[in-house]
């Protein structure tokens, strides 16, 4: 059960990357220090910790993609609705956009979202209104509860622009999956999970769409498995097709004192924001490989040590990579002079542990959560103010801050504010894996 008592952004931030530190390094619990009420049960990062797919029923099991298939083909060809041991679940997406809808906004409370789930017979029929008949092979298979016999799928209606004044009418939207990203609170257990689910079920059907044919022959694709894979339909060819996974390192830098980290900015930030150094993985590589290379051709600075921190699935880049995998790094500086690469970056420097807790305190992440919140309550009501939810954060004085780092819904956040936070509170019961050997030998 998640208890919180809000002080301020800065504390509930605070108590948070504490959290995070000991759950990713030491696998301990954390117990609170004595300048903050707050208890957040962290379990994961946004888009991690799918409570749909913690293990995938044998193919015997009626919840297997398989079986959950032939029994969904069954009742889409059953017009009379026989009684069935299992209900199935539709996620709509269009144009990558997952249905939601929103409840709870009032003047006191923050509004929750929800992914807008709807029955088989009303996706049925919400097509049907435009024109289609919904088949088995449109529909993919995202998982199952089996302690509530459901199946879940997730269908793109992104052809069927009729839909949209439909579901509108219910008070349901589609929404951008990085605006429900801002908008879940994080300390919210439900809502970090439905967002795992709509980032795996978005990977999922981006992936569809730019596997339409057979890279090896230029045959035509078809759907396997429920949609879990999919198979040239050149008999002599036949190659089978996987879901894709771009992995990418992203690395805080550390000077030898352990003071000091690389931060570095790309044009494409809004401004005044920093965070860490990330690239592609090359094939045939390490993950320590990658750390070093591209921290070398981005900043020119020489990395000895490599120590892994942690991973976070990525499913709100371009369409072209639908899902990529962050895997997170703290890497130890054997040089500081800076050659940074203008191409690759705009900019890139040593930030001392006072400026990086700074900007911590100084960026209103509740605050930004909140307000993406309302801007999903008013697109599911038809309301949307048309609000730019990338705008500055504001210091609490309200005064523009210096510079700040990505929220906690990114994996740069906690790489970044594990460091900074290390050695905060008695109640930390481990800090950061100090490079082996002394700082001299870096």
């Amino acid at each position: 059960m998640v208890k919180l008592s809000l002080l301020s952004s800065s504390t509930y931030l605070l108590s948070f990357c504490r959290k995070l530190t000991v759950q990713t390094l030491t696998r301990r619990s954390l117990c609170s220090s004595s300048t903050t009420t707050m208890s957040i049960n962290l379990q994961s990062h946004a888009f991690a910790g799918n409570p749909l797919i913690p293990k995938t029923p044998k193919s015997s099991d009626p919840f297997s993609p398989t079986q959950a298939y032939e029994t969904l083909k069954t009742q889409l060809l059953d017009n009379t609705h026989l009684p069935s041991s299992l209900s199935f679940k539709v996620l709509p997406f269009r144009k990558g956009r997952p249905l939601a809808s929103s409840t709870g906004g009032t003047s006191d409370s923050t509004p929750n979202w929800h992914l807008g789930w709807i029955s088989l017979s009303q996706c049925k029929g919400l097509l049907a209104n435009s024109g289609v008949e919904l088949s088995g092979e449109s529909l993919v298979y995202l998982g199952s509860r089996s302690e509530d016999d459901v199946v879940y799928w997730a269908i793109d209606v992104s052809g069927e622009s009729s839909v949209v004044p439909e579901l509108g009418s219910k008070q349901l939207c589609f929404v951008e999956l990085r605006t429900l990203m801002v908008a879940t609170d994080w300390a919210d257990a439900r809502a970090m999970g439905e967002l795992a689910i709509a980032g795996h079920a978005r990977a999922l059907l981006e992936w569809h769409n730019i596997s339409l044919f057979c890279g090896h022959c230029g045959g035509k694709t078809v759907s396997k498995e429920a949609g879990r894979r999919k198979q040239c339909s050149n008999e002599l060819c036949r190659k089978r097709v996987y879901p894709r996974v771009d992995p990418v390192v992203i690395m805080l830098v550390i000077d030898r004192e352990n003071d000091r980290v690389l931060l570095s900015r790309q044009s494409r930030f809004v401004p005044r924001m920093w965070s860490c150094l990330a690239g592609f993985i090359e094939p045939g590589e390490s993950l320590e490989e990658a750390v070093r290379r591209e921290t070398w051709e981005e900043t020119g600075i020489e990395v000895g040590e490599v120590v892994y921190h942690s991973s976070q699935p990525w499913p709100v880049g371009p369409n072209s990579m639908p899902c990529q995998l962050m895997v997170g790094f703290y890497a130890y500086a054997k040089s500081l002079e800076l050659n940074v690469d203008k191409e690759e970056l705009e900019d890139a420097e040593w930030h001392s542990r006072e400026d990086v807790k700074k900007a911590l305190a100084y960026a209103e992440y509740r605050k930004a959560q909140q307000t993406a919140a309302s801007k999903v309550e008013q697109m599911c009501k038809g309301v949307e103010k048309g609000q730019n939810f990338s705008a500055d954060f504001n210091v609490e004085s309200g005064e523009l801050a210096p510079m700040f780092i990505p929220g906690p819904f990114a994996i740069a956040h906690h790489l970044i504010s594990s460091w900074v936070y290390q050695d905060a509170g008695d109640s930390v019961a481990a800090r950061l894996k100090q490079p082996s050997g002394s700082t001299s030998n870096l």
